[in-house]
């Protein structure tokens, strides 16, 4: 059932900066089909300074079910909910806010729903658990995480869950690194950072994994040396999806590696927010995973996609 009754209009939104080519509206509204809800899911435009004027419209404008939060906004929004859960904690970051209709007051609770969505959209494309093992800290990295903000630091935790204990992280500079240290040392993982300009395809070897974390069209320089990562079996996912194909994504792919569509990250955590925003657990199922990507123009697997125009 809903959490808020009665005729007022039930609604949530995705929250970001920008977020114009977000296509959690059309995720979301054809769940909500599907579930036969009447919800309404808007965009609105966000930053930082914003963050408590949003919380406070949770709290006290009828009808909100949540947020979807995506950049910058994933760690001002923190700061503004009453029950932080354990991973989006561990992560320092959130990308969904629950309100929970308690008798005194609205609670706001959040969440990460981000690192399920990393985890489903490779484990969709054929991505194997590696062997979670001591000794792997002794042996070079086999995954690699680009960019240092609130999607890298799921990434890593993506990776722990698929049982990768030593990744590399590449950055444009080790003063952006920020939370990710500590968040590899709760998760119990072994990082080297690189920089991108001493990123050597011979220094770091063939990866079973890399995520992509940056903005559509930051990681177009490193194509040539990430596409030497590549090989047959290994997989690319570029969360960037308003410039489809990517050149980095291309680039791998020629190189003989899988490339994953960042809109697979995006259904697979959206029916994760669905669940949480009307306490559906069916959303989960994969007939609702397979109807939202058929929405956005991707196969189950992610690797087949139409352009994304916005």
């Amino acid at each position: 059932m809903l959490r808020q009754p009665g005729r007022v209009q039930v609604r949530a939104a995705v929250i970001g900066h920008p977020v114009d080519h977000s296509s959690s509206p059309a995720l979301h509204l054809r769940a909500y089909q599907l579930l036969g809800l009447p919800i309404e899911y808007t965009r609105i435009d966000a930053t930082a300074p914003d963050a408590g004027a949003l919380a406070d419209r949770l709290r006290h404008e009828p009808g909100w079910l949540g947020l979807s939060v995506t950049m910058p906004m994933k760690q001002p929004m923190i700061q503004q909910v009453d029950v932080v859960h354990p991973l989006a904690a561990t992560l320092g970051a959130l990308n969904t806010v629950v309100v929970e209709r308690a008798e005194d007051a609205p609670v706001l609770h959040g969440h990460n729903t981000d690192v399920a969505g990393i985890v489903a959209a490779l484990r969709a494309a054929g991505v194997d658990s590696c062997p979670t093992s001591a000794a792997r800290l002794e042996l070079p990295p086999r995954a690699l995480v680009i960019g240092a903000g609130g999607t890298a630091a799921a990434a890593l935790a993506a990776l722990h869950d698929l049982g990768h204990v030593h990744v590399a992280v590449a950055v444009r500079a080790y003063d952006r690194v920020h939370e990710l240290p500590r968040v590899a040392a709760a998760l119990g993982m072994h990082v080297d950072f690189i920089d991108f300009e001493s990123l050597t395809a011979a220094d770091l070897g063939i990866m079973d994994v890399v995520v992509s974390t940056l903005p559509a069209g930051a990681a177009d320089p490193l194509a040539p040396v990430i596409s030497a990562l590549a090989a047959p079996g290994s997989a690319l996912l570029d969360a960037a999806y308003a410039q489809w194909p990517s050149v980095l994504s291309t680039a791998w792919g020629a190189a003989g590696g899988t490339p994953v569509h960042g809109l697979a990250m995006l259904v697979h955590q959206a029916v994760e927010q669905v669940a949480l925003f009307t306490g559906r657990a069916e959303a989960l199922g994969q007939d609702y995973r397979d109807a939202l990507c058929d929405e956005v123009g991707i196969t189950r697997d992610g690797t087949a996609a139409t352009a994304v125009a916005g």
